[in-house]
């Protein structure tokens, strides 16, 4: 008897609100509803210290990669664009969440920094991996954004100044699209091609000494010193290119680099300087690269070599 009432008073509270005003629409948008929205952007640190407040975002058109670059494009135009530069991750890492200080940093001086891995949520280290050619993907998303009418990006990027990067794996993956005829730099950050291809690693790209002769762009190593495991391979193909001019600098802090430090650290400050002198034709921050001796000397945390630069 007791179970028969019980049924009866669900049945009837079933059919009470089955027929109240908008139930069904209530039901449908609690079904909707995500349980937890992700932020689709967020600032680093304080935007960084150039000009141009900096935002890391997910763009709906590229969920694969993060962007990073100033918040407000409205200086950006005919006049003034934004370089690329594409990223490759350490470990060959699909996240740049080890580098975001860096990256903000960066753009904040006015470059769109395209990312290999979805955009890291705040204390967030991502997961698995990625490979080379989704540099490629975010130099091709970015010409892309460049010439639709209804992109923000509409004729603000300079599809001519396109710089591949990477840290660790993500250097291998930068050498190995480095012969794409749209790159303008490369710069190389705690690696350097193994003697035996990808290290037995099935993860790496298995490059060999000869894919530094298809590099054909003016290019810049950044190495942690001796403690760094990235280092004699980085040394070496520093004195194998012969063709280009190329520029290594190393700071000894091993092979993590200064990536998470505030603002990037002096990894930040080297690279910065490179890509405003590659990519924007700023002579006077490629002084920190040029002259005998470079402007880096005046630095005591570097000591570096070059050849065919002036």
């Amino acid at each position: 008897m007791k179970a028969k009432n019980v049924f009866f008073t669900f049945l009837s509270l079933t059919l009470l609100s089955a027929f109240t005003p908008g139930y069904a629409q209530q039901q449908q948008q609690q079904q909707q509803q995500p349980v937890s929205a992700q932020p689709a952007s967020r600032v680093v640190e304080d935007g960084g210290t150039g000009p141009y407040s900096a935002i890391m975002l997910t763009e709906s058109t590229l969920p694969t990669h993060t962007v990073f670059r100033p918040n407000d494009l409205s200086a950006f135009g005919k006049k003034h664009k934004l370089p690329i530069i594409a990223w490759g991750n350490g470990a060959c890492a699909n996240s740049p969440w080890e580098h975001v200080n860096f990256l903000s940093e960066v753009s904040s001086y006015g470059f769109l920094v395209v990312a290999i891995g979805p955009m890291p949520q705040e204390g967030e280290k991502g997961s698995g991996k990625s490979t080379s050619s989704q540099l490629l993907d975010a130099i091709d998303w970015a010409v892309a954004q460049n010439n639709d009418r209804k992109s923000p990006y509409y004729n603000k990027i300079d599809v001519s100044k396109v710089a591949v990067s990477g840290m660790s794996c993500g250097g291998l993956q930068t050498l190995e699209v480095a012969s794409d005829p749209r790159v303008s730099t490369v710069v190389v950050c705690n690696s350097g091609i193994f003697s035996t291809p990808g290290n037995g690693r099935s993860a790496m790209p298995n490059l060999t000494k000869a894919n530094l002769q298809k590099i054909h762009s003016p290019t810049l190593y950044m190495l942690g010193g001796e403690k760094d495991i990235a280092y004699a391979n980085g040394m070496n193909d520093y004195e194998q290119i012969q063709h280009v001019p190329v520029f290594v600098a190393n700071m000894d802090v091993g092979h993590g680099g200064t990536y998470s430090q505030p603002h990037g650290g002096e990894f930040a400050k080297v690279a910065t300087a490179w890509y405003k002198w590659q990519l924007k034709g700023d002579h006077a921050a490629g002084k920190l690269f040029t002259g005998e001796p470079a402007g880096l000397s005046k630095n005591p945390n570097w000591r570096f070599e070059k050849k065919n630069m002036p």
